[in-house]
């Protein structure tokens, strides 16, 4: 399962120099809230931050290395020049507190998906598996603190209630960007949500948790959409049928390619396993219903290596965009918040053609903040360019 990449065009100066973060999430809002209902309560004429104003402060807060805590948000609305690039007007610690309770989070889910269709990813070159749509799922916590009591997680070591928020992706595996995204309390089921937000005719790939639940197999059959799952250690695997192994998959460190049915009393439908020897010795087996001539074996094991990006994703919106704090400690807020973060990574990949890794992260607030030159800035922007090109390849 090779890609092929498609050249990658420099950035230019010019490009940074029109790219206004800030100005353009709020155009983008803004055209896509003409057609999706309102909460009353922002009509208000007493009200003085509105929508776009607090999320558009939201956003600020994220990418700027200075700000840490809401009151500081509150503070920096003071300035100036936040009021006429961000927000308008000075905005008080309690109207961003009670504002968050008035967002709806569809409005930015669109979004979303918006900025996810304008970023081109690599396409296989097969022309049968360019259609299809490949997503990681998975899901990652993040701690809370003790005030949200709302995301109340479990007991620890000491016996003292942990918090915490888990974030739900479906995590394009072309694009390398999120597909869906649900932010609930960290007790909430993984798979449960997964069932919530099945795309009909996708593929999807995920670790040993989501093939624990023998049940989905049938369901995903229903929705025509594959799967690539990784099974637990002690998975009973009655075998029907063993599939012939050609040298490529051989080479590749497979050991078997069978149907079979999985369970000891109740058992599933025919299912496809594949087996294979890590390169720590360890075992590991794949469950799949692709059959043979849609993917050999070799294949459906680089496409769950594939996964990885979905934890590499995780690992960037925490160190990265400012996901170890919290901003607002309301569900409405945290998830707005997260929301946010992905919205963010969205568009500075749309504009710079990949998605910053710490570098050049850094690189950019320094710029922002006068201490590096454009000339730096864009030196750093095509080194990530041509690492990621040479990655690809």
């Amino acid at each position: 399962m090779t890609v092929q990449v498609s050249p990658v065009n420099p950035v230019h100066e010019r490009d940074l120099q029109r790219w206004k973060l800030i100005a353009d999430f709020r155009s983008r809002l803004e055209k896509l809230a003409q057609d999706h209902p309102q909460d009353p309560r922002w009509q208000d004429r007493r009200r003085l931050l509105h929508q776009f104003d607090y999320l558009s402060l939201f956003l600020f807060a994220l990418v700027n290395p200075v700000l840490k805590t809401l009151r500081g948000l509150s503070a920096a609305s003071e300035l100036t020049r936040v009021q006429q690039e961000v927000c308008g007007s000075y905005a008080s610690l309690g109207s961003l507190s009670e504002t968050q309770h008035l967002l709806d989070p569809v409005l930015l889910e669109k979004l979303m998906a918006s900025l996810r269709a304008q970023i081109p990813g690599p396409c296989p070159k097969d022309p049968r598996q360019a259609w299809q749509v490949w997503l990681a799922r998975d899901s990652s916590i993040f701690q809370a603190t003790e005030r949200m009591f709302w995301a109340q997680y479990g007991a620890g070591k000491s016996g003292c209630a942990n918090h915490a928020v888990r974030l739900h992706v479906s995590f394009h595996l072309w694009e390398e960007e999120p597909a869906r995204v649900a932010v609930t309390a960290g007790k909430v089921c993984e798979r449960r949500m997964w069932r919530e937000q099945l795309e009909p005719g996708a593929t999807y790939v995920g670790d040993r948790y989501f093939a624990e639940d023998y049940k989905m197999f049938a369901l995903l059959q229903s929705k025509g959409c594959h799967y690539v799952l990784r099974l637990r250690d002690e998975a009973v695997v009655n075998v029907l049928e063993e599939n012939a192994l050609s040298a490529a998959d051989q080479k590749a460190g497979l050991l078997s390619d069978v149907w079979a049915q999985l369970g000891s009393r109740q058992r599933t439908g025919r299912v496809r396993v594949v087996t294979v020897r890590k390169p720590s010795g360890t075992i590991m087996r794949l469950v799949t219903n692709f059959t043979p001539q849609e993917m050999s074996a070799s294949d459906i094991l680089t496409l769950y290596r594939r996964r990885w990006q979905i934890e590499c994703y995780f690992r960037w919106i925490k160190c990265l965009l400012g996901c170890r704090h919290w901003l607002a400690q309301s569900p409405a807020g945290v998830t707005a918040q997260l929301y946010l973060a992905v919205i963010a990574g969205l568009l500075l990949h749309l504009v710079l053609g990949t998605r910053p890794n710490k570098r050049l992260w850094e690189r950019m607030q320094f710029y922002l903040m006068g201490w590096a030159t454009i000339e730096e800035l864009m030196s750093a922007v095509q080194k990530a360019l041509d690492k990621q090109s040479a990655k690809k390849t």
